[in-house]
């Protein structure tokens, strides 16, 4: 799969293509069943699938300070959106000079003048230029005069009934600052990630017998709730059951708020300065302070042996890339 920032990385020459475009972060259900559309009205074509999104998240720019917690770097987006047989992704720098453009220069100078747009995907509340002032409708009246055509593709509701809430990043960012770790698998189609750095803590978890991987995470990542999660901790390709820890870790009155991970009966590792992902399966508790370190260590036994045992019912998890 191709990789694009901005226009000019766009190779000479590039002829029609379906494209979709949007923040798609966290690449969650919906996102996949129009992307899904995408690569399939570009295989009926005979052209390439392209995915148009955009960095930093247009809300920072618009209204700075007001970054929404982001649920998957660029990075992990794109590995996401490869496995769903997308060919490119452009990645548009949103400065404030590009979001005074007009919808229906976007379409000009994006769409029909770079990407040679045959096809355009997108969900029903799709919007776009400047003060969000382009829709569906918009885009589709605009395709008569550059010979482009618009599907619009509903999004997956929760519920069986189909009464639930549409999936939407909005609402797994809720779920996972909820701690329902669960429901947001459930939207996402797979176990919410954390990624980030493995810097040097306390490490009074080793001196406890419980190395714990301390994460640093991305900027704007969405952390879950604090507390305590089974899950999986991949490093190196490798993906190994993990009891993770989310807090200011208040046993040792810590103040800083961590994510860390502890590979479960692997006392062997050294992660120190490498890039690991943390996905989470299931909440166990919240954080607790005991009254002494022996009702903590027992605590801690009981909840690994509890991880151990979710991980184990969970089967293989989440794919072993980071």
């Amino acid at each position: 799969m191709q990789r694009w920032r901005g226009l000019e990385d766009i190779p000479e020459g590039w002829g029609r293509s379906v494209v979709t475009i949007g923040s798609y972060d966290g690449v969650h259900r919906g996102h996949q069943l129009i992307i899904g559309r995408t690569v399939a009205r570009a295989r009926e074509l005979g052209v390439p699938a392209v995915v148009v999104t955009f960095d930093p998240h247009p809300s920072e720019v618009v209204r700075p300070g007001s970054h929404p917690p982001l649920l998957a770097p660029h990075s992990r987006r794109a590995e996401l959106m490869a496995e769903l047989g997308v060919d490119a992704v452009l990645v548009l720098p949103f400065t404030a000079e590009f979001s005074q453009l007009s919808a229906a220069d976007f379409v000009v100078k994006v769409l029909v003048d770079k990407l040679h747009a045959r096809s355009v995907v997108e969900g029903p509340n799709f919007r776009f230029g400047h003060r969000a002032a382009g829709d569906v409708a918009f885009l589709a009246g605009l395709g008569t005069t550059y010979d482009y055509d618009v599907v619009v593709v509903d999004l997956y509701e929760r519920g069986t009934a189909g009464d639930g809430e549409p999936f939407s990043s909005t609402l797994v960012r809720r779920l996972v600052g909820e701690g329902d770790v669960r429901g947001a698998a459930e939207v996402l189609g797979r176990p919410h990630r954390v990624e980030g750095v493995v810097v040097r803590g306390a490490q009074r978890g080793r001196e406890l017998g419980y190395p714990t991987a301390n994460v640093e995470t991305v900027p704007h990542t969405a952390v879950p709730a604090d507390g305590v999660y089974a899950g999986w901790l991949t490093a190196d390709g490798e993906r190994m059951p993990a009891a993770i820890s989310v807090g200011t870790n208040p046993q040792f009155n810590g103040t800083e708020r961590t994510v860390e991970a502890y590979a479960i009966d692997r006392v062997d590792l050294d992660l120190y300065g490498k890039h690991v992902a943390v996905d989470f399966l299931e909440y166990i508790r919240g954080q607790e302070k005991f009254d002494t370190l022996q009702a903590f260590l027992e605590r801690m036994a009981g909840d690994v042996d509890r991880c151990r045992d979710l991980v184990a019912q969970a089967g293989d998890g989440p794919a072993a890339s980071v």
